[in-house]
């Protein structure tokens, strides 16, 4: 056991480390960050496979619970709004509605998002099927939200800002990664415009590093990014 106190987020700027740091931001508690440096596969580490046998980035140690690990984004939300009492109701309907939510994101927004980003930007090669499979899907996804929201309801669930909500943002606010336009959602730009108006989530944005939100409408600055991924992943025309 190691002689640190409070907690360590190991991290990367990507929707799934915003969902934790945007939470960690919101709940004021302090917290280090551990920048992994996935350009070097630093997750695969020996190191940090004992903290999360996936390795994959959040993950965080709670060293005030004997230098507890918690991986997975969804758990990570759910194990610390749980331990300091907020943004996650204690009322079992009230919290059913906002799992369910955050349950959305996790099993459906989330991954056909990151497949359709694959395709779109990150592919080798144009597979049209692939494209379509996934960017409909995605679009269909934020159609379930639109719906949602279009009642009145300011938040997605429990008539509260919550976890629910932190983790929909999150990856939507890089919905032109994926191809995906809100032009045809008020009531979704709304919701996001509500969220990104709040200081914490400006913050935890910025956790590891500044992200740079015009730069996604620069395309020279998407084609470094797009290279990037593409280098990292293996997936370079030049590398097949």
């Amino acid at each position: 056991m190691s002689s640190k106190t409070g907690l360590t987020l190991y991290t990367a700027g990507t929707p799934n480390g915003w969902k934790a740091s945007i939470l960690l931001e919101e709940l004021g508690i302090p917290y280090r960050v551990h920048a992994i440096a996935m350009a070097k596969n630093e997750q695969k580490e020996p190191w940090f496979i004992k903290i999360n046998p996936n390795g994959r980035i959040p993950a965080i140690v709670d060293h005030d619970e004997g230098d507890l690990p918690v991986f997975e984004s969804g758990a990570i939300m759910i194990y610390l709004a749980e331990k300091h009492g907020k943004f996650l109701p204690t009322n079992p309907r009230s919290k059913a509605e906002v799992i369910s939510w955050l349950m959305f994101q996790m099993a459906g927004l989330g991954p056909m998002q990151g497949q359709a980003a694959h395709f779109v930007r990150f592919a080798p090669e144009q597979i049209e099927y692939g494209i379509k499979r996934y960017t409909n899907e995605t679009k269909r996804l934020y159609g379930v939200i639109e719906k949602a929201l279009s009642d009145g309801r300011q938040w997605l669930a429990a008539g509260e800002y919550s976890i629910a909500d932190i983790a929909n943002f999150s990856w939507m606010y890089v919905h032109q990664m994926a191809g995906i336009s809100l032009d045809d959602l008020p009531h979704v730009q709304a919701w996001m415009q509500r969220i990104e108006e709040r200081p914490a989530v400006r913050r935890g944005i910025d956790v590891p590093e500044p992200f740079d939100k015009a730069a996604m409408q620069d395309p020279k600055k998407v084609q470094e990014t797009i290279d990037m991924v593409r280098k990292f992943t293996g997936t370079h025309k030049s590398e097949l």
